[in-house]
């Protein structure tokens, strides 16, 4: 799917997802359970190796598997394509009056802001303190021009499958951004990279994983996850079922 958490043996809405060997699922929980003592590097590496297992796994077996980041990895896509400056392109259209489309530089010349929160996943998990940069969704809804009748957004990716969505307020909100940084480097493509959007007070399906499209609509279109069932509305601690403490 294109958020953190998704495929696997249970739905997991926050994730990443073919089948790996016995030997090669032991041997990487054994260098999880390493990796967690080890130096930086080496998590780095092991968080790494598992994002590439993963979107070669559309069982979402590797999800279960840890890893020093603390992230787990799905997909909904049985592959998602790698972009970069030469071919990342991410589009303002629909109820806009200056539709417009950004290349990865013109995204990393625009004013970035910086948000620091908890990412919590709605099947529990979470990681504290994880600092995200980018632009925020704001800043591109402005430079389109929202017309009157525009009152919600609808997020695509690349990935041809996943889709979400957010009321324009929501979507204005200061903590609400197309990331391009996390945890003080640049998205990597098992993160969502190179651009992903992260919604802070949201449960972290919502933070759709390799953003292609941003699009202005009349109403809320449900997402992915909320067609299967999923809270349209993800507030941290107050919805689907959940008293997480928030992330606010």
């Amino acid at each position: 799917m294109s958020t953190e958490e998704g495929t696997g043996p249970q739905p997991d809405p926050d994730g990443h997802g073919a089948p790996v060997g016995r030997r090669l699922v032991l041997g990487t929980v054994g260098l999880g359970a390493a990796a967690l003592v080890a130096s930086p590097w080496l998590r780095r590496g092991l968080e790494a190796g598992l994002g590439a297992a993963a979107d070669k796994d559309p069982t979402g077996f590797t999800g279960l598997l840890p890893n020093g980041g603390g992230f787990r990895y799905y997909s909904v896509a049985a592959s998602v394509p790698e972009r970069g400056p030469a071919d990342y392109r991410l589009t303002v259209d629909g109820l806009v009056e200056r539709p417009a489309t950004y290349d990865l530089d013109a995204l990393r010349r625009m004013p970035q802001s910086r948000v620091v929160r908890d990412v919590q996943c709605v099947t529990g998990w979470r990681v504290p303190g994880t600092p995200f940069e980018g632009v925020p969704v704001a800043r591109l809804l402005d430079a389109a021009g929202v017309r009157p009748e525009g009152r919600a957004i609808r997020f695509s990716c690349f990935d041809g499958t996943y889709t979400e969505s957010l009321t324009l307020p929501q979507a204005r909100r200061e903590d609400v951004m197309v990331a391009l940084r996390m945890q003080d480097r640049p998205l990597s493509h098992s993160h969502g990279g190179p651009a992903r959007l992260y919604v802070a007070p949201m449960y972290f399906y919502k933070s759709a994983k390799w953003l292609s499209g941003i699009t202005v609509t009349g109403d809320v279109e449900p997402g992915y996850w909320e067609r299967l069932g999923y809270d349209v509305d993800a507030w941290v601690g107050r919805s689907n079922g959940r008293d997480d403490a928030p992330t606010v």
